[in-house]
């Protein structure tokens, strides 16, 4: 019975740590979710129950299909560059085979994104560095090419963050492993197959999901390098939204962030599922 009383004791007194966190998600993460749910199903005022009818608005809205099919776009080819580079690049400086890739990693991290943009747009502008130094007057900013820019300008902006996540996976890992792999005589790729991808396998799912929500933020850079219109190469979701928002289109917004929650769920489910061990 002691045991017991103490062990509730025990329960209470750790509740009691994380009820101010908890307090604070729901009060500025749930019940605001909630009301979003709640308009996406009502008209502009709230007022009156419309069903499904801001849903079906939302999916025929061809800007919202632009929208998305450039940030899905953008999300699929930044995350995978970004996972396999800055995991390279972490397994280079962790075994110190060029340590000047640490500092060329690390310093977009302390330089901020308005100064960081800053520079490319003087490097891709119509009267920028390229065009200049090759005598040639390709838009750069305002073509097809605006997406790539934005990609280059993310990874170097984020890649310095992951390879100090992925540094942190290495200090998991048994150097041990690595001496007897090289007294056996294995090469880099043995090595890096059989012993570095196992043992950070238990970082691949947080680190997964911190970089598909890090590409989701890249209005930032997007907005800085071409502004509030544009190419539609980089019309993001939150160029839509930036353009409902002003209309006070609260009832399109509501129901495609709800659209965009449940698509993010639907991704992230299965790798939390597999890092939990589940079938």
């Amino acid at each position: 019975m002691g045991n017991r009383r103490k062990k509730i004791y025990c329960n209470r007194k750790d509740f009691a740590f994380i009820l101010p966190s908890l307090a604070g998600v729901s009060i500025f993460v749930f019940l605001p979710f909630a009301d979003v749910v709640k308009r996406s199903f009502t008209n502009v005022t709230g007022e009156m129950f419309v069903g499904l009818h801001n849903y079906k608005i939302v999916v025929e809205n061809e800007a919202f299909h632009l929208a998305m099919g450039n940030t899905l776009r953008f999300i699929l080819v930044c995350v995978p560059l970004l996972l396999i580079c800055s995991l390279l690049l972490a397994n280079t400086v962790y075994f110190g085979m060029a340590k000047i890739y640490r500092n060329f990693c690390l310093l977009p991290m302390s330089v901020p994104v308005v100064s960081l943009v800053f520079v490319w747009k003087m490097v891709f502008h119509r009267n920028g560095l390229i065009n200049s130094f090759f005598d040639i007057e390709t838009d750069w900013l305002n073509s097809s090419y605006a997406f790539w820019i934005l990609v280059i300008t993310f990874l170097w902006k984020n890649m310095g963050y992951y390879v100090v996540l992925w540094l942190a996976g290495f200090q998991g890992i048994p150097k041990s492993l690595y001496e007897a792999s090289n007294v056996d005589g294995a090469g880099v790729l043995p090595t890096f197959w059989h012993i570095t991808l196992p043992g950070l396998k238990p970082m691949f799912s947080a680190t997964l999901i911190l970089a598909i929500t890090g590409s989701l933020k890249s209005y930032r850079e997007c907005y800085l390098l071409a502004g509030e219109y544009p190419d539609k190469s980089i019309y993001m979701i939150q160029h839509l939204f930036h353009n409902w928002f002003r209309d006070m289109s609260v009832e399109k917004m509501s129901a495609s962030a709800v659209v965009i929650v449940c698509i993010f769920a639907v991704v992230v489910y299965p790798f939390r599922k597999k890092e939990e061990g589940k079938p």
